[in-house]
């Protein structure tokens, strides 16, 4: 589970860093990254829409990507704030795909 600092809470940000962020552009996922030079936690949000599927296909996708973004936490520059938005195909995609597609993204944009 990410700790409170290391989450996004607010509809605001999450529109900020979608709006303005850098894209990565995945099989199963987007993610938008926008970096500072605060010296602040990392900070994670996820959009996972109804498409994506039932509400419990939906909790599932979003755990496993905070799973991901816990490991690789270290790795990320402090002051980022990432979204990831699961796309409908992230439902039936293995936690591995999940993680590398991730894992990518955040190394070639978020990297410390």
């Amino acid at each position: 589970m990410l700790a409170r600092p290391n989450r996004l809470t607010r509809g605001a940000d999450y529109k900020a860093v979608v709006r303005r962020g850098r894209r990565c552009a995945a099989v199963h996922t987007v993610t938008y990254v926008t970096t500072t030079d605060d010296q602040r936690p990392t900070r994670f949000g996820f959009i996972v829409s109804r498409q994506v599927g039932s509400a419990v296909v939906r909790n599932t996708v979003r755990r496993r990507l905070k799973s991901v973004c816990l490991t690789a936490l270290p790795a990320v520059r402090p002051g980022s704030d990432i979204v990831i938005r699961a796309l409908p195909s992230a439902a039936s995609a293995p936690y591995a795909d999940l993680r590398d597609e991730v894992v990518r993204c955040l190394e070639r944009r978020a990297a410390a």
